[in-house]
C-alpha cells in the first residue's frame, strides 16, 4: 500500500546519487511529498512535487500508479530511476504513457560569469522593462496559462516571498516573459522560464534568466536548471551552464485529458 512518509530519512537512500533538486525539496520537507510501499520496511519510494513523480528502489506497481496524486492535472511526469521502472510504467499505462527525453545541466556553483550576466540583463530590447516579482506580479503570473508555472507551486504570495524568487519582462503593462522558482530546496531554487508565444526569440528569456541567476548568487542560492527541450539547453548554456546528460521521462495523460483529445 502506498504510504506517505514523514520521516524522509528512512527512504533517502533510495535516491542516493540522484542530483535532482525536486527530490531534494521532498526529502528536505521544503515542498512536495514522499511516499513508499511500506512505512516499516520500504523497498521503493516515490518523490512527488508539482507535475513530477520520481520513482526509486525496486519497481512497484502501486507507486507507479501515482497519476491519482495529480488527478486535477492534465498530465503528470513520471521519472524512472531505471529501465525496469520504465518497463513497468509502459505496462501499467500503455498508450497513455508517452516516452520522452529531458536534459540535465551540471550543478556547478562557481561557473557563472557575473559580468556576462549583467550584459545579458542590459541587452533587453528597447520597449521592454524588467521587474522582480512582487505581490501584484505574483498574482498576474497565475492568470494566464503560459505563465502559471512561474508561481504555481506556491500557495500564496507570503510563501513565495519567503521561499521563492523571480523576474519578469513587461511590454508596457503586458506580462510577456518570466524566470522564477518552480520550486525551492535548502540552498537553492529550480528555475522555471517561460515566454508568451508571440514574444519568443526576442532575447527576453535570456535577459530575465540572467537577472534571476544574479539575484540567486547575491542570496547564496544555487539556480538549478533542468531542460525540457534543446532550446532550453541552448539558453542555459548561453547563460553559463554546461550540459550533463539526457534522461527518460514519461508523460502520463490523465483520463480527463484523454476524453478531450
Amino acid at each position: 500500500m502506498r504510504t506517505k512518509i514523514e520521516e524522509t530519512e528512512k527512504v533517502s537512500h533510495f535516491f542516493e546519487g540522484w542530483e535532482e533538486t525536486l527530490i531534494w525539496s521532498c526529502l528536505q520537507k521544503v515542498m512536495g511529498a514522499v511516499y513508499a510501499d511500506s512505512a516499516e520496511a520500504p523497498t521503493a519510494a516515490l518523490a512527488v512535487l508539482g507535475d513530477f513523480c520520481f520513482l526509486a528502489g525496486e519497481p512497484n506497481e502501486e507507486l507507479v500508479r501515482c497519476d491519482s496524486l495529480g488527478a486535477h492535472k492534465e498530465f503528470v511526469l513520471l521519472v524512472p530511476q531505471s529501465e525496469a521502472w520504465g518497463k513497468l510504467i509502459e505496462a501499467c499505462y500503455g498508450e497513455r504513457a508517452k516516452k520522452t527525453v529531458r536534459y540535465a545541466l551540471k550543478k556547478e556553483p562557481d561557473v557563472f560569469d557575473r559580468e556576462k550576466l549583467w550584459k545579458a540583463v542590459n541587452a533587453l530590447p528597447e520597449g521592454y522593462t524588467l521587474r522582480m516579482i512582487d505581490e501584484e506580479l505574483f498574482e498576474r503570473c497565475r492568470q494566464e496559462q503560459w505563465s502559471a508555472d512561474l508561481t504555481g507551486l506556491f500557495p500564496d504570495y507570503e510563501t513565495y516571498r519567503e521561499g521563492g524568487l523571480g523576474a519578469v519582462v513587461l511590454k508596457g503593462d503586458e506580462l510577456v516573459s518570466g524566470a522564477s522558482s518552480y520550486s525551492r530546496y535548502l540552498g537553492g531554487i529550480e528555475i522555471e522560464i517561460d515566454t508568451k508565444e508571440e514574444y519568443r526569440r526576442k532575447g527576453l528569456a535570456y535577459s530575465c534568466g540572467a537577472k534571476l541567476i544574479l539575484e540567486c548568487l547575491e542570496r547564496n542560492l544555487y539556480p538549478s536548471w533542468d531542460a525540457q527541450n534543446l532550446w532550453s539547453v541552448a539558453l542555459a548554456e548561453k547563460l553559463g551552464y554546461h550540459f550533463s546528460h539526457e534522461y527518460t521521462t514519461y508523460v502520463i495523460l490523465n483520463a480527463r485529458s484523454d476524453s478531450r483529445s
